[in-house]
């Protein structure tokens, strides 16, 4: 898989731009403030439909124009996906399109074009709460598996309608242990799906970023991750599903006491340790930022095993804070990857085999 073409008009600072990335590696350099990560937020867009940096898509349209448009041509196995997304400051909902073709759903969008983005927003993945772990688990697993998506937005609404039922029952306003029961079954067959699409691919994530960390470390420390989950059954669905529904019984009178349900994927953690410690605790911001390289290093090993198709690695600013050793060990591992890469300083990547450099200034792309 690779980017043959992407176009930008009126997309955050670009009043236009158009860019043809090499199928390898591809700079995008320049100072600071002038564009070099809205390109690669545009590229996120086409892949979830959603920026990385702001939920509110007014804010990506470029200040005194009424609409922003970004049009995404990508070569897979299959053939070229055409994919277009178009903004518009009347608040209205996005417009994306998929072979020409408007989607009715942001999850048909999933799969057309898989990239993994490493920017510096990523150290809240380590260093918040559980939900921004989990978060990565399920926006790769979307990309993945179209049909997790949905499952999540099964799980979502049950979740939802089940934790207003419950506060209504605190407040002794009404609902019945009949209509609870059958919230409780929807919850269940897809808590079920959920918990064991993470649990596989976890471990083959915890393979992948531990032997990333490795190399990228010199081997001087160990990486470990573990899936923790409240329904912890080695079984197959049915077996998750009967687990998660004792559970839930277990947890009814405290659940209803509390107005809000406490067992379920909803509350899963993905501990990252670093020789056996806490990574968010104990990790210095060098070695937390080389754990999130190592996890994205490790999504492309995956999906590379699970699709047979490499996605497109987009780096955001990864050079500057990576001593000369760690830079050569990164750049040896992508090289057989379509890169997209942001620096500022163009000796950050001495030594690697560049395909094409843009220069980037003031919402403008200029090939070098």
């Amino acid at each position: 898989m690779y980017v043959k073409q992407l176009e930008l008009k009126n997309f955050r600072n670009y009043q236009g731009a158009f860019l043809s990335p090499h199928p390898r590696l591809t700079v995008l350099t320049g100072q600071n403030a002038q564009g070099k990560t809205n390109v690669l937020e545009a590229l996120h867009l086409c892949c979830l439909g959603r920026s990385h940096r702001t939920a509110h898509d007014r804010e990506l349209i470029r200040w005194g124009t009424e609409r922003a448009a970004v049009r995404l041509q990508v070569a897979r196995t299959d053939g070229t996906h055409d994919i277009a997304v178009t903004l518009t400051q009347d608040g209205r909902r996005k417009q994306v399109k998929v072979g020409g073709t408007q989607i009715g759903r942001i999850g048909e969008l999933m799969g057309h074009f898989h990239g993994i983005l490493f920017s510096p927003e990523d150290l809240a993945i380590i260093k918040q709460g559980p939900a921004e772990r989990r978060k990565l688990v399920d926006m790769e697993l979307s990309q993945l598996y179209p049909a997790y998506f949905y499952t999540l937005q099964r799980y979502m609404r049950a979740l939802n309608q089940r934790n207003s039922l419950l506060r209504e029952m605190q407040r002794g306003h009404g609902g019945s242990a009949a209509t609870l029961q059958a919230w409780d079954e929807q919850l269940v067959q897809a808590g079920a799906h959920i918990v064991g699409q993470r649990r596989a691919y976890l471990a083959l994530l915890a393979q992948a970023a531990a032997a990333s960390y490795a190399g990228i470390s010199g081997g001087t420390e160990a990486l470990g991750l573990r899936y923790q989950t409240q329904i912890d059954s080695d079984g197959d669905k049915a077996q998750l599903a009967a687990q998660f529904l004792h559970r839930l019984r277990e947890t009814r009178a405290d659940d209803i006491r509390r107005g809000s349900t406490s067992v379920g994927p909803h509350r899963d953690e993905m501990r990252l340790t670093l020789n056996g410690r806490e990574a968010r605790v104990y990790g210095s911001q060098g070695q937390q930022r080389t754990v999130m390289l190592s996890l994205r290093l490790a999504e492309l090993e995956v999906v590379r095993m699970e699709r047979g198709e490499t996605p497109v690695l987009l780096l955001d600013d990864v050079m500057s804070e990576l001593d000369p050793f760690r830079r050569r060990q990164l750049l040896e591992r992508i090289a057989d990857a379509q890169t997209l890469i942001t620096c500022t300083d163009e000796s950050d990547l001495a030594g690697a085999s560049i395909g094409a450099v843009y220069r980037v200034r003031e919402g403008t792309l200029t090939p070098a």
